[in-house]
């Protein structure tokens, strides 16, 4: 791991030209920084596969979490970040060019992010850690056992399926066919399918999937799918959360229930859902990074970690306006209601 030893009439100075450095490019270096009380200082690279909510408060979550271990931007850090808005060329080039300006750690948000981040990085000598990455083992950032395939490890956002489904059949019990969109080349939603398929018949549903390619596909293969369904849930999956406004604009209109994975698609306008708390994951991630740059463990030495618990989190608008009623015993056990959307 690089350390940066910095005497302290030098610290403004170095600031100074690293910041000059990063004119006309997306890195974002701290003016001002210092060097944290043993005189190191961290350049960190963190690549977020697409813009939305839950990806979103997994890098807030992140940098808390260093921040909670004394490694906090604006001090002893700088921090490169870089959106592959949903497309994994983009993801491939911003890894590259995290290995180009010898970053001390990567942060790969979302799976496609991560694997191309340890894919970079796995010859550059340089760690990698990644979250909201839902089957590490499937991404093979993982071994069957849960422990890295090398510098790399982190923390999944595995679905909660059971509770997710139990949760649906409660709030819709005369529903019969749930809907899945899912992307092809997402590794974790490939898995998440998998999962669900394995268990809507204990539930009393059918299940109906659509896969698609690109955000491109959406707009039909939504129409598609609620053709043909009582309801439809969301996995994490990266390039239809993205485009996750158009399925809502399209379902609201037959009056079909969808429901999120995580507390940021429930605001925009889906019923409810069983999720995780994205913040805390990413604080979590946070934390393992700090020990992997503090050099008190190598990422090689952890084994990836999952939060377990999920929360219901539900939309009264939404229920509002889909003319549904829900019972209250179920609505009353969300441990957060919304009464608006989001827009």
């Amino acid at each position: 791991m690089k350390k940066k030893m910095v005497a302290a009439l030098l610290t403004v100075a170095m600031v100074g030209m690293m910041t000059a450095g990063c004119a006309g490019t997306s890195k974002k270096t701290a003016e001002g920084s210092t060097a944290s009380a043993d005189g190191a200082s961290y350049t960190i690279g963190i690549s977020q596969f697409a813009e939305h909510g839950s990806l979103d408060n997994c890098r807030e979550g992140f940098l808390q979490g260093l921040a909670d271990e004394g490694i906090e931007e604006g001090k002893n850090l700088t921090v490169e970040y870089k959106n592959a808005a949903a497309d994994m060329g983009t993801a491939g080039q911003i890894a590259n060019a995290f290995v180009s300006d010898k970053v001390d750690l990567m942060c790969g948000i979302a799976t496609p992010s991560a694997q191309t981040c340890y894919n970079a990085a796995m010859d550059a000598d340089i760690p990698v850690i990644f979250t909201a990455v839902t089957d590490p083992i499937s991404a093979e950032l993982a071994d069957s056992e849960g422990a890295p395939v090398g510098e790399v490890t982190g923390t999944s956002d595995k679905l909660a399926v059971d509770a997710q489904l139990q949760m649906i059949r409660e709030m819709l019990p005369e529903a019969k066919t749930l809907g899945i969109m899912y992307t092809t080349s997402e590794v974790n939603s490939v898995s998440a399918i998998k999962e669900y398929e394995a268990a809507v018949e204990q539930y009393g549903f059918t299940l109906v999937t659509s896969g698609i390619s690109t955000t491109a596909d959406v707009s039909l293969a939504a129409d598609d799918l609620l053709s043909k369904v009582d309801c439809v849930t969301n996995l994490t999956d990266n390039t239809v959360v993205a485009s996750l406004p158009t399925i809502l604009e399209k379902a609201n209109e037959k009056k079909i229930p969808v429901f999120g994975s995580e507390i940021e698609q429930v605001k925009i306008g889906c019923l409810a859902a069983e999720g995780l708390d994205y913040v805390a994951l990413g604080e979590q991630t946070g934390k393992m990074a700090a020990q992997v740059l503090k050099g008190e463990k190598k990422a090689s030495e952890m084994n990836f970690e999952t939060i377990t618990e999920s929360e219901l989190y539900y939309n009264s608008a939404v229920a509002d306006l889909l003319g549904l009623e829900i019972d209250d015993t179920v609505a009353e056990s969300a441990v957060q209601t919304f009464d608006s959307i989001e827009k």
